[in-house]
């Protein structure tokens, strides 16, 4: 049984920015969450063609940006001239997809934590967990609290892990696999991060015993953040930062 590892984040975290009040995974969304009291942030993280690390969910351009096609074949001069919020509000449009780097800028000088997601597109899985950890170990070499690095991808994980072993790392999983001890100690992992749909106390017990920490996803009502935090639950990522306020 390993000893807990730190856990210096807040008991709750805003879900790619501020949920869906702003568009995702935008310095705009963040910038509102933070309106809200929020401190922490999870946002998604994938490559572009010239291996520039930059804010993206879907391996697609289409939903979020007025853009085509996988984000992968586009060079970053061209994605920063797309409309990443015209798809939400017309409050929003032309902002534009940020880097990690715009990204870690901001949430070091306004003293904010981050939950970055590794979301390789398909096939990229072990080079954008490498770039990723890369970028996470220049930008905040000089500060105290490191981000977390999260990701359903092993392969991704384990690359992050061979680059900046000292960086935490969250398992990612919508249901607890049987092998999940084997899994979290063969990545070295400080948390794992569960759908909130089948997570239980039982299971919270025994990952805690374990000696690892549990983050539930996505937690939008505010009666079940309570219970998941008074079950143990280290942190909870909603996208109702209007309605569930930090603490």
């Amino acid at each position: 049984m390993k000893q807990l590892s730190p856990w210096p984040y807040p008991k709750l975290i805003a879900h790619r920015g501020a949920g869906k009040l702003a568009p995702e995974n935008t310095l705009a969304a963040l910038r509102l969450g933070q309106h809200f009291g929020y401190s922490a942030f999870e946002f998604d993280v994938k490559l572009t063609r010239d291996r520039i690390a930059i804010l993206l969910h879907d391996a697609d351009l289409a939903r979020t940006t007025n853009g085509l096609g996988r984000a992968e074949d586009w060079l970053f001069s061209d994605l920063a001239q797309l409309n990443a919020g015209g798809w939400h509000s017309k409050e929003y449009s032309g902002e534009p997809i940020p880097t990690l780097q715009n990204i870690a800028q901001y949430l070091i000088s306004n003293g904010l934590g981050c939950n970055i997601e590794i979301k390789p597109t398909p096939g990229l899985e072990t080079i954008t967990g490498e770039m990723v950890a890369k970028c996470a170990q220049q930008y905040w070499a000089s500060v105290q609290v490191k981000p977390v690095l999260s990701s359903f991808s092993y392969d991704s994980l384990a690359a992050a892990k061979t680059i900046c072993p000292a960086m935490p790392r969250g398992f990612l999983t919508n249901e607890l696999p049987e092998n999940w001890l084997q899994i979290l100690t063969d990545l070295d992992c400080a948390s794992i991060h569960l759908s909130h749909k089948t997570l239980t106390q039982t299971t919270v017990d025994a990952i805690k015993r374990a000696g690892f920490r549990v983050c539930a996803w996505t937690v939008n009502d505010p009666k079940m953040a309570q219970d998941m935090l008074q079950w143990g639950v280290d942190s909870v990522i909603t996208d109702c930062v209007d309605t569930i306020a930090p603490f």
